[in-house]
C-alpha cells in the first residue's frame, strides 16, 4: 500500500490486486502502463500474470521476497523485499521510458 501511495502522489492512477484472480482481472485493462507484481500469491504465484502481460506488451517488475521466479516472470526485473522505494520508483520510470521508446 505505502507503493501505491508513493505512486498516486506523484500523478499514476493506482489499482491494486490482492490475489491471483483480482490481478488477472486487472491485466485485461485497458490504459495499463506497467505493473509492479509480488510474485507469492495467497492464491497461486504471478506466473500466469507475468505471460498476460508479456503478451500484451505491459513491463513489469517483480517486487518480492521470493527469488524463485521463472518463466514468463524473468522477462521483468526483480526488485527483492526490501527495496528502497526510490529504487521501486527508478526501476518502474525505466520500464516506462524503455516502452515509450520502443514505440516510436
Amino acid at each position: 500500500m505505502d507503493i501505491a501511495a508513493e505512486l498516486e502522489k506523484r500523478g499514476a492512477a493506482v489499482e491494486v490486486a490482492s490475489s491471483l484472480r483480482q490481478a488477472l482481472e486487472l491485466v485485461e485493462s485497458d490504459g495499463l502502463s506497467a505493473a509492479i507484481l509480488d510474485h507469492g500469491l495467497r492464491d497461486g504465484d504471478s506466473s500466469a500474470i507475468c505471460e498476460r502481460l508479456n503478451e500484451r506488451h505491459i513491463p513489469f517488475l517483480i517486487y518480492s521476497g521470493y527469488s524463485d521466479a521463472k518463466g514468463a516472470c524473468l522477462n521483468g526485473p526483480l526488485l527483492e523485499k526490501p527495496a528502497r522505494m526510490e529504487v521501486l520508483i527508478l526501476t518502474l520510470e525505466g520500464l516506462l521510458k524503455s516502452r515509450q521508446s520502443s514505440r516510436h
